[in-house]
């Protein structure tokens, strides 16, 4: 079957062609579009597709290569990612630093994606022969090195000179229709091989190569990202996780997911299962070998801290929590610090037990009762605990601390780094001391600054107050720091990644601003989100206009003017139409205004009820008036019985003092009013947004889709997503 392809002579789709010559699908070309116009395939049995990615994608998808659309769906994927990054080449601003990246990724490679080619590389392929003399430019020169090889040999490879002479070799600008992306989308899903984002090494302040873990080795190293499961990941979590992935990739080592499950009482199994859920959502990979829980060293930490007790390193404590709290403050030693072997294994045996007596006592390490650091004083190995591990039951009544099980478990299990946050850098030296009482190989401790942001608790413990109290609807709340929350909200992946990367590994104790993520957010999602409109349900007014269509009309638009992966929406057209109520109040009789996706209007009267609150409007078309000299420019809404009902929902901090001081309880600065919601009318469109879905409702702002259309009386729910700015956009319109 023979394809027709048309398309604007000025414009041709040279990937489409490219991809279709390397498959051997053969196209019947026809250059007659006016300037402008999509291209599209048309078929022999009346059926047509439009727009260039999607032609490139269906031609991926007939080819008879197994891998030119990917042999399973994670290749499709990155395959996607690719040929949707490609587009940042025909962006002036950003094209050498797409080269730079691109060069850094085909370093160690001789395709995109897997072992073959696929329309990732037709994609790339096209994109840089695209601009003409520009890439040309840089082709001669040394600057590009291993993307130039890569060029060089697809072209020679699958003799694609003729093509691009023909199509791309007299352009000079290499300016095009597509719509613009920002580099920083994929800053998760494209790194350069040794780990270091070349895009953000070059445009701000980046977790650079200049850092190096301590005595690290190539292919040696072995990293730990250790939560505990009594709660979900959140941004705290996320940095430490993502600076030990950008560790282990630059040194081409191991990272383990290791379960720090020692708290019966505070753990389960929901909590692993979220916890491995968001660790995938930050793009950390690992298989089943690479999660474990020091629940699985039980059995050697229990005959590790009795060969302690007999070699006079521990011993068992009965003395009250506070007191002994008082006594390590103090530098005072425990009556039971010098009891012998055998009294101290009598009483361990008593806490295996869960006895009455072997509940009043804990074993505690002998270290140092005089040393200034007071993590030195003699902390506690082991207490009782009869609740059931959600791991293993009841098999046990006592359970090691995180102080003596995290040294243990990290040399055992080959670490060679442990990276920290600087809160535990007066315990740094327990850790070391403890491991040298044991006797096991020494782990490197690297500190990082935790992360902290204004208006924000990030103790599991609080949050979990938030919970239990329904404050919050869950974990996943989208007023909750927590990784699912600000997904749920609205935040990509990309944008949170990129956020920590910037800050790098330092050790400088700061607080950071929620309006720098957004932004950045914002960057991500205005190039390639649909746009849609709405209008404020309560006072909405409407317009009529005199001379406007006497039956409705259809026509389809991009729902992106500027990306056409967006795809397209129907808007209609009526005599009587429907605008915010705040947009009414600003205009004056007389005035020219501009309806957006229409044309220009001038408006004859303006009624005002009893309270001089604008109720009606009358206008007449003017679509020959110039959107330049209009002051307004105004979105609207057909009246019609298709419009959708939404729910506008915005949310506010959780707390309302910027920073919690150590001594100040977080219940006396609770923000009473967190959760706003507006009522709206949305265009029809929007009974087929998806959940999660992001867009943009023009001059209102970007929302997430987390109720989609199930009928007419029940609204659609949209989460307002910040931008950055520090007042919200729907506040004009309330």
């Amino acid at each position: 079957m023979v394809i027709k392809l048309v398309f604007a002579a000025d414009n041709p789709p040279l990937s489409v062609i490219a991809a279709a010559a390397v498959a051997g699908i053969a196209l019947s070309i026809d250059a007659s579009l006016p300037s402008g116009s999509a291209p599209s395939f048309i078929f022999s049995d009346g059926y047509k597709l439009t727009w260039t990615s999607v032609l490139l994608r269906y031609i991926g998808r007939v080819a008879n290569s197994g891998n030119f659309y990917g042999k399973d769906s994670f290749e499709s994927g990155k395959i996607d990612e690719w040929v949707d990054y490609t587009q940042i080449f025909s962006s002036g601003s950003d094209f050498e630093t797409a080269c730079a990246y691109a060069d850094s990724y085909l370093l160690k490679r001789t395709f995109l994606v897997a072992h073959d080619v696929s329309i990732a590389d037709i994609a790339l392929w096209s994109a840089l022969a695209g601009t003409g003399q520009r890439w040309e430019s840089l082709r001669k020169s040394k600057k590009y090195t291993n993307l130039v090889r890569w060029y060089n040999s697809f072209t020679a490879e699958y003799q694609l000179d003729t093509l691009w002479a023909t199509y791309a070799g007299k352009r000079g600008s290499g300016k095009s229709g597509a719509a613009q992306t920002k580099v920083q989308e994929l800053q998760k899903q494209f790194k350069s091989p040794n780990g270091v984002n070349n895009d953000k090494a070059k445009v701000s302040g980046r977790l650079s190569s200049e850092i190096d873990l301590p005595n690290a080795e190539v292919g040696k190293v072995c990293l730990r990202f250790a939560p505990e499961p009594s709660g979900y990941l959140h941004i705290g979590h996320a940095k430490a996780a993502l600076l030990n992935k950008y560790f282990a990739e630059k040194y081409e080592g191991r990272l383990i997911i290791r379960f720090d499950d020692t708290n019966p009482a505070k753990e389960s199994n929901e909590f692993v299962d979220n916890l491995l859920k968001d660790i995938k959502t930050l793009g950390i990979a690992y298989s089943d070998k690479d999660v474990t829980y020091t629940s699985d060293y039980f059995p050697q930490l229990m005959k590790m801290a009795e060969d302690l007790i007999q070699q006079g390193k521990a011993y068992v404590d009965d003395t009250p929590r506070e007191q002994m709290k008082k006594e390590r403050m103090d530098g005072t030693e425990s009556k039971c610090r010098n009891n012998s072997a055998d009294e101290n294994i009598k009483l361990w045996n008593e806490m295996i037990a869960g006895s009455e007596r072997g509940l009043m006592c804990c074993l505690r390490g002998k270290l140092d009762m005089q040393d200034p650091n007071k993590s030195l004083r003699d902390p506690v190995y082991y207490r009782c605990n009869p609740m059931p591990h959600h791991r293993i039951g009841s098999k046990y009544k006592l359970y090691p601390t995180y102080d003596f099980a995290c040294p243990f478990v990290d040399s055992v299990e080959g670490i060679t780094h442990a990276l920290r946050s600087s809160e535990y850098h007066d315990r740094n030296a327990q850790y070391h001391r403890i491991q040298d009482d044991m006797g096991l190989r020494k782990v490197h401790i690297y500190e990082f600054s935790r992360l902290n942001m204004v208006y924000t608790l990030l103790s599991k413990r609080k949050l979990l107050w938030f919970v239990q109290n329904d404050k919050v609807d869950g974990w996943d709340d989208p007023r909750f720091p927590t990784v699912q929350g600000i997904v749920r909200r609205g935040l990509k992946i990309e944008a949170l990644i990129q956020f920590i990367l910037e800050q790098g590994a330092s050790k400088n104790l700061n607080l950071m601003e929620w309006d720098k993520l957004w932004t950045i957010n914002k960057k991500i999602i205005d190039p390639v989100c649909p746009r849609h409109t709405a209008v404020i349900a309560e006072r909405s007014v409407l317009v009529t206009l005199l001379d406007g269509p006497e039956k409705p009309y259809v026509r389809i638009i991009p729902r992106h003017k500027k990306y056409e992966g967006a795809g397209k929406k129907c808007t209609t057209y009526t005599k009587r139409i429907w605008i915010d109520h705040a947009d009414a109040e600003s205009i004056s009789p007389d005035e020219e205004v501009t309806f957006m996706d229409w044309g220009n209007v001038i408006i004859k009267t303006k009624e005002k009820d009893e309270a001089a609150n604008v109720t009606h409007l009358t206008g007449v078309l003017h679509l020959e008036g110039s959107v330049k000299t209009t002051k307004l420019k105004l979105t609207w809404l057909p009246e019609s019985d298709e419009l959708i009902k939404l729910s506008l929902l915005e949310f506010d901090y959780l707390i309302t003092k910027k920073k919690l001081e150590e001594d100040e309880d977080f219940v006396d600065v609770l923000n009473p009013c967190t959760r706003k919601e507006t009522l709206a009318l949305g265009d029809s469109n929007m009974r087929n947004l998806k959940h999660g879905e992001i867009i943009q409702l023009e001059r209102k702002g970007y929302f997430r889709c987390d109720v989609t259309y199930l009928r007419p009386s029940k609204p659609v729910v949209l989460f307002a997503i910040p931008d950055g700015r520090q007042q919200s956009v729907l506040s004009r319109y309330i």
